[in-house]
């Protein structure tokens, strides 16, 4: 319990207060942890004493199952710290996971399960297979908010009483992660109860007492006002991080609507009330949650609260996960007050997403538009339909650098003739194994994961797992849509238009003297100018060249693969571009490249060019280039583009870069994720953490201070800020 008051405070100045507590908290957190290299998560360091730890239910000391998830869950809620601040209009915060408590406690996958028949081709190419990988869909919010944890829990019981004894573990595991949920906010209220009992002051006690009243209702009962729906929405978002690191959010704008309307209404709020109420909400976690886009019928949602939300972020300043859908009906006025948002706070948030092209590209799947706009973005690239669609977004990765690799080097050390033709079959051969290794280990974590690691937070607020008694990854969900990422598109696409200009175009170089640099690594005598020179060439993202050529052969071959069936389970594919924070590691299992890039460096980042591939200032060509290479089908290929805060509002910039996000939609992207940031600030950061704490980053699909990030990762920012600032 902190000690601070609210007496004579203003809801801003409480805001600042507890913005300087969370930099308190993330010093804390890295004293703790060391680096992270993630999304903040919005935890706390557990306090002392709090040592809590799964029960090992099998000789591999690890456990499984409904059973002993749900009651490990139980068992670890009422036990979990509790956590007020008279400050905070929302109680809780989250300290750990249990899927990753349980992960260092042993294997993640039982070895009954395991996939022998799959391992050497996923190694091979460095796949990521999702094999065992948790969340990553969304839930509904709206069936949480409607029925309560109360009313949750008859529904649990109602339909384990109609399912009858074959499904009793099921049902078992999800009543006790609800229960141990009520048990968390029980203690909570009881701790509220006597710090407002101890309170001298009447302002804070008044406070507390609010705070007790919200969460007392909640332990049974559905949100009526819009604090006890922020209030409902964070228990939720913390119990499911708590369980299994779920930060999928929701449609927030049009979830808080009516609570806020009906509070205005009746006289119980005012706006900055209601900016303070979200603004704690958010403070809670960095939920991935979508504002404004159109509703099912193609009407714009953008709202009052959707402007609200904003100002809520702006006033925080802290690392947020918001987007804002960009569609042919959106209100101009919130485009615009995102994008002022980028340049005034400089903290890599909102980002943006382009409904045209998701919309179409869900559509070419063989759904309605109704449904396609139901999609939304709750994560750090993707799209799923809240509660009826499982799609393991950003669990699954081909590393196709290291296709290439494989490709090339075995047409060198192989016979014949070496050439970029030969090379390119070869490419399709090696990427056709991998995509169909990817599709069969899909298939083996949806055949095993659901009585493995059930979903059992996300199943309570999606429509079928209950009702039928089946995990949302064992068919208890209506859509499975599983999405597949390509990463390393640059690094590809740069090899091979440097192949195919300096040796076969021009003969600067031979084969033969390029297979010795690379197994030099570019150290030998003449390296580092053949390496200049590889890079040296048309790269990707400048227009017109040839690593754009590239890039598109590459992703339509990518697509068309990945599309020719569904895996062999029959589930649907969908094609996208994404590496998250995996660069670094994915770049490790990679040798030297034709591109330039030395042994272990990092592969490319996402759908972007690589860092260096500017010439000139605009933004443009980098921008129709990513455009050109978009998959098509529903899912994403971010861009992800660092300014200088330079272009300032006085000079245009808000409407010229709210015009190039409207044209890079209109031109066929999905995603696009901003970085206006100081490279001097940045480059003192990167030398000194601690001498700007404060400073936050988008970092790929999530923002993060920029402290918190290990020195490799900071390069990686680095690298980006200081590209765009030589271009």
């Amino acid at each position: 319990m902190a000690n601070t008051t609210t007496t004579d405070l203003t809801l801003d100045r409480r805001i600042e207060l507890l913005v300087a507590k969370k930099l308190e908290q993330t010093r804390a957190k890295i004293d703790r942890y060391g680096s992270m290299d993630e999304d903040d998560y919005g935890t706390v360091v557990a306090p002392e004493g709090f040592e809590w730890r799964p029960a090992p239910g099998r000789p591999d000391g690890s456990f499984y199952g409904a059973k002993a998830w749900g009651g490990s869950f139980r068992s670890m809620m009422e036990a979990y710290p509790v956590y007020v601040d008279p400050l905070d209009a929302l109680a809780g915060r989250c300290v750990v996971f249990l899927s990753r408590l349980r992960f260092e406690m042993g294997d993640r996958w039982p070895a009954e399960h395991d996939y022998p028949h799959l391992k050497a081709e996923q190694e091979l190419y460095n796949i990521t297979s999702g094999i065992g990988a948790d969340t990553h869909f969304g839930g509904d919010y709206l069936i949480g908010l409607e029925l309560g944890w109360g009313g949750l829990l008859e529904k649990v019981r109602r339909c384990r009483r109609r399912h009858g004894p074959d499904k009793a573990e099921f049902y078992q595991a999800e009543e006790d992660t609800i229960l141990g949920v009520q048990s968390w906010i029980r203690r909570h209220v009881a701790a509220i109860r006597q710090a407002e009992r101890d309170q001298t002051s009447p302002e804070p006690a008044a406070d507390l007492h609010e705070l007790a009243e919200v969460n007392e209702w909640l332990v049974d009962n559905p949100p009526r006002t819009l604090h006890e729906a922020c209030q409902w929405i964070a228990w939720f978002g913390m119990a499911s991080r708590a369980l299994n690191r779920d930060g999928a959010g929701c449609q927030l704008d049009e979830i808080l609507r009516p609570y806020y309307e009906r509070d205005l209404a009746a006289g119980r709020i005012d706006e900055e009330r209601a900016i303070f109420l979200v603004a704690c909400l958010l403070l809670h976690g960095t939920h991935y949650h979508q504002i404004a886009g159109p509703d099912r019928d193609g009407r714009d949602q953008t709202s009052r609260m959707s402007f609200l939300i904003l100002e809520a972020a702006h006033r925080l300043g802290v690392p947020v996960n918001l987007t804002i859908r960009v569609h042919d009906g959106l209100d101009c006025r919130l485009l615009h007050k995102g994008v002022r948002h980028l340049f005034e706070d400089r903290k890599g948030w909102p980002r943006f997403s382009g409904d045209k092209a998701l919309t179409e590209g869900f559509m070419r799947n063989g759904y309605s538009a109704e449904l396609a706009r139901q999609r939304i973005a709750i994560g750090c690239h993707w799209m799923a339909v809240p509660g009826r669609e499982y799609t393991m977004n950003d669990t699954v990765k081909i590393n196709v650098a290291r296709v290439f690799e494989v490709a090339l080097w075995e047409m060198l050390d192989g016979e014949g003739r070496p050439s970029v033709a030969r090379l390119w079959v070869l490419f399709e051969h090696h990427l056709r194994r991998a995509v169909a290794c990817t599709a069969a280990g899909i298939d083996w974590h949806l055949d095993h994961h659901g009585r493995i690691s059930p979903e059992l937070m996300l199943n309570l607020l999606c429509h079928g797992p209950i009702e039928k008694g089946l995990d949302a990854a064992d068919g208890g969900l209506e859509l499975y849509n599983l999405c597949v990422d390509g990463s390393g598109l640059a690094t590809v696409a740069d090899s091979f238009a440097a192949l195919e200009q300096r040796i076969e175009r021009e003969g600067a170089m031979g084969w033969d003297e390029l297979a010795g640099h690379l197994r030099g690594n570019y150290a030998g005598p003449g390296g580092e100018r053949a390496r200049r020179m590889l890079q040296g060439v048309g790269r990707y993202g400048r227009g017109g060249s040839i690593g754009d050529e590239w890039a598109v052969r590459v992703s339509r071959k990518f697509t068309e693969l990945v599309k020719a069936s569904p895996t062999p389970g029959g589930r649907n594919l969908m094609p996208g571009w994404f590496s998250w924070s995996a660069t670094i590691k994915l770049g490790q299992a990679v040798g030297a490249t034709p591109n330039g890039r030395r042994a272990g460096e990092p592969i490319s980042h996402g759908a972007n060019p690589d860092p260096g591939f500017r010439t000139d200032a605009a933004p443009t060509a980098m921008s129709r280039a990513v455009a050109s290479i978009q998959p098509g089908w529903g899912n994403t290929a971010p861009i992800q583009l660092e300014l200088d805060p330079g272009l300032t509002s006085d000079q245009g910039g808000v409407e010229k870069i709210a015009a190039l996000i409207e044209t890079h939609f209109e031109e066929g992207g999905t995603l696009f994720n901003i970085n206006v940031i100081d490279a001097e600030k940045v480059l003192e950061a990167h030398a000194d953490p601690s001498k700007h704490p404060d400073l936050v980053v988008r970092v790929t699909g999530f923002t993060a201070y920029f402290a918190a990030l290990s020195p490799e990762f900071r390069q990686l920012v680095v690298n980006r800020i200081i590209d765009a600032r030589r271009g």
